[in-house]
């Protein structure tokens, strides 16, 4: 396939902006609100800094720059493509890592497809730098699309080769192997950043994308940032036709993730890269963030965050007509490190518990309230300070309003200001109230300060705990 042989599917959508306008965010995504991002590729051999390796090994002067020659030597001696023979996936089970994912309550999967570095992790018809003819010698996304959906999950992916245009533009500057024409299939085109991309990247872009479309049939395509760039903006039309009039024939509903501008909002589901909305939007819409602080890919010293904060950020996203979508990055040789995996399945025991106030929910009238502030934008994620008791925040479903209070009561009492009779946010009478997991009931009294409820000592659950409240009937 070539972008010049890409035409528009059949279907009710033409390549237009007033006609994408008219996409639908399917049931599926609106109501799953948790999935699992996957950052693996050739860069986490190097286990060094993040997944920018790549990049940063051939920006003279910077950390991965000196520890590449100290360690491998010059980069036109040992560069990025050496460390493809090292990428062997040996202990790679698709079918334990979506084991692990449906423990950990997601509803969608999302890997990474093809990363900034080139090397696709599929098996690509138009690159021989794929997953499928070196390195592992197997089609890592496609075994993994097979895997996920045999545990009812949902299977996506994302494309990241937009940035792949200026990406290793640094071993331009100066001997290294990016130079090399030999291997201008992985490192090439290698131009400037501010250089607009020319047509043919932009044809083997589209064809790329579309290929991933007709071979995995994902049902969420995930975006980086670069797409934004004016040159990409025909051919984003084009391909979204594409994909929306594909997902008709086969009678599944589909999203595309962009970020900032790239797409009016109307059109696909807006992305927020580690960071959140400060109210509830309109629009649904979804944070990607990682389990690490310091990078997205494995590297040897990972910054982990906690359970109880991600739980809690998957409570205020949700609160705010959101989905998280959170990033795992396994080991080379296929596995995933125990950090990873552990706050997983915290976040999983939680969910099993408390699912009920997630899953399938719509935002309240108010997304929340209490002192601590989430700050809207892009990488924000570590910038809020630790949720307290006070802090609450607000799903629907059905007559039952959920009030996740994003922090154990240290004095046994939790009091939600929102249900004042005074603020008339909830007119009618209550009529029941349970602790989520909790086997006894609690009192609960309803007055000018709020509805106050005593809790049990023992806690259902760590972090979070949900209270579900029902009208008199």
């Amino acid at each position: 396939m070539t972008a010049k042989h890409v035409e528009t599917p059949d279907g009710p959508f033409e390549p237009t902006w007033d006609s994408l306008k008219d996409y639908t965010v399917p049931d599926w995504y609106v109501d799953g609100k948790f999935g699992i991002f996957i950052h693996w590729g050739v860069y986490s051999v190097p286990a060094f800094g993040n997944e920018w390796y790549p990049r940063n090994m051939y920006q003279q002067g910077s950390r991965e720059f000196e520890h590449h020659v100290a360690t491998y030597g010059p980069q036109a001696e040992f560069g990025y493509k050496d460390f493809v023979p090292q990428f062997k996936a040996e202990k790679y089970d698709p079918d334990a890592w979506a084991d692990l994912f449906r423990k950990a309550g997601a509803k969608f999967v999302v890997p990474v497809a093809e990363h900034h570095d080139g090397f696709a992790m599929y098996d690509c018809g138009l690159s021989e730098w794929c997953a499928a003819k070196m390195g592992p010698k197997r089609d890592l996304i496609g075994e993994l699309a097979e895997a996920v959906r045999r545990q009812w999950l949902v299977f996506g992916l994302s494309s990241h080769r937009a940035e792949h245009w200026w990406f290793l533009h640094g071993g331009m500057q100066f001997p290294s192997d990016v130079q090399d024409p030999r291997y201008a299939g992985l490192y090439g085109p290698a131009q400037p950043k501010e250089m607009q991309p020319n047509p043919e990247f932009l044809d083997d872009w589209l064809a790329r994308t579309c290929e991933l479309v007709d071979k995995y049939q994902p049902q969420l395509v995930w975006f980086d940032w670069w797409i934004e760039e004016p040159a990409f903006e025909p051919y984003l039309r084009r391909f979204a036709a594409y994909y929306y009039n594909r997902a008709a024939q086969w009678q599944r509903g589909v999203a595309i993730n962009y970020k900032k501008q790239a797409f009016p909002p109307e059109a696909a589901v807006y992305d927020i890269e580690r960071g959140q909305l400060d109210d509830i939007n309109p629009l649904f819409w979804q944070t990607d963030t990682a389990v690490a602080k310091n990078s997205w890919g494995y590297t040897a010293n990972l910054d982990y965050k906690t359970s109880e904060s991600l739980i809690g950020d998957l409570a205020d996203i949700v609160s705010k007509n959101g989905a998280l979508l959170l990033n795992v990055g396994p080991k080379p040789d296929g596995t995933i490190p125990d950090g990873d995996r552990q706050i997983l399945l915290d976040i999983g025991r939680w969910l099993a518990v408390n699912g009920e106030a997630i899953f399938s929910t719509r935002p309240w009238k108010v997304f929340g309230e209490g002192p601590t502030e989430v700050a809207s934008g892009l990488f924000t994620d570590t910038k809020r300070g630790a949720f307290t008791s006070r802090d609450i925040r607000f799903t629907t479903k059905g007559d039952a309003l959920y009030a996740i209070v994003l922090a154990w009561p240290e004095s046994g009492e939790a009091t939600i200001q929102s249900l004042s009779p005074n603020l008339r946010l909830y007119p009618r009478e209550i009529g029941g109230v349970q602790l989520m997991g909790a086997a006894e009931p609690v009192t609960w009294s309803r007055g000018k300060t709020g509805l106050r409820v005593k809790l049990p000592e023992h806690r259902p659950c760590e972090a979070a705990c949900v209270l579900k409240i029902v009208p008199k009937r």
